[in-house]
């Protein structure tokens, strides 16, 4: 997924009408502090699911070109 040349990863949670708010809270604070996921869409159904999507950026590491690596052995 692209928008405005950057790039993201997408991550679906579904959790069950039987979890908390505070549970599912939870879950999703430790997701965003250990995982630098952040929230993106949240869709409550009338059965008592919830569906979460979370996103992050997707960080790229550029390689050295092959004409760098070779003129510095």
């Amino acid at each position: 997924m692209s928008s405005r040349g950057v790039e993201f990863e997408t991550w679906r949670i579904d959790f069950p009408r039987t979890a908390s708010r505070a549970e599912i809270r939870q879950a999703l604070t430790e997701h965003a502090e250990y995982g630098r996921w952040e929230l993106w869409r949240v869709r409550r159904y009338l059965d008592g699911r919830c569906r979460v999507w979370l996103r992050r950026r997707r960080f790229r590491i550029a390689q050295p070109s092959l004409t760098l690596r070779l003129a510095t052995r």
